[in-house]
């Protein structure tokens, strides 16, 4: 059996089934972060995230991270192996504002946010693939105007994939009383750096008597898991929906 020593490189020999396991799952992992898959700088996903991925064990896994860490490609610390290739790193989410439609168009609006540990709706038990009747973590959100109207309101459930990965997320089943103030607007963040590649989906329907407007946001990361869904109901009369987002230039 071929044996790694300081000198060797993934990219030094070609992939062949003479190689061991570990050496191969290394060259993959190391091709999928030149192509971008985890950007510079982020968490890559967990040991069992990994050998659910490549279909190896977590053993083989442990095995080729140590390849790419003895050659710098890959650095560990408390937080997890984190890529370490030259490359442009990941812009700040502009347009992923967390919840969906967090601002409004009213500059004196009074927001208020909480969580509670409940049985979320069933529409979005079932996209989270939740038993029924399992509680899990949800937000609300609440945006009024200063004479009280209430210009909108947004529900959000998290997965379980969500609450046992990001463990920001996982400490506030503890305190979701549903009466202190949740300030959860880093929770995408969050998600990024618990390594996590987000794909987001949102749809907008309008209610028959037109006076409001419905975004759906569903969230899922790399491996097609999802992580939340957001129901934000805009009062269409009382105020504009705007969506914002910036492109990086290339290059």
């Amino acid at each position: 059996m071929a044996r790694t020593t300081p000198h060797d490189h993934p990219n030094d020999h070609p992939q062949t089934d003479d190689q061991p396991l570990y050496w191969q799952i290394a060259t993959r992992l190391l091709a999928e972060l030149r192509e971008g898959t985890v950007p510079p700088g982020e968490r890559l996903p967990g040991e069992r995230q990994l050998a659910d991925h490549f279909g190896v064990s977590r053993q083989t896994v442990r095995q080729a991270l140590e390849v790419l860490r003895r050659d710098g490609l890959v650095a560990t610390d408390r937080r997890g192996s984190h890529a370490t290739l030259p490359g442009r790193p990941v812009e700040d989410p502009v347009s992923l504002a967390f919840p969906v439609g967090v601002r409004t168009t009213d500059p004196c609006a009074v927001d208020r946010a909480t969580v509670t540990w409940e049985t979320p709706p069933e529409e979005h038990a079932a996209a989270l693939g939740l038993a029924p009747h399992r509680p899990t973590l949800v937000h609300r959100y609440e945006s009024a105007a200063p004479d009280g109207r209430t210009l909108r309101t947004a529900l959000t459930s998290f997965s379980a994939v969500a609450l046992s990965e990001v463990e920001e997320l996982g400490r506030y089943r503890d305190r979701a009383d549903g009466a202190a103030a949740a300030q959860l607007q880093r929770a995408y963040d969050w998600m990024r750096r618990a390594g996590l590649a987000l794909h987001h989906r949102d749809s907008i329907t309008q209610a028959i008597d037109a006076s409001s407007v419905r975004v759906t946001r569903r969230v899922h990361d790399q491996y097609a898991r999802p992580l939340e869904i957001t129901d934000l109901v805009v009062d269409a009369q009382q105020d504009a929906l705007v969506y914002e987002f910036t492109l990086p230039a290339a290059g």
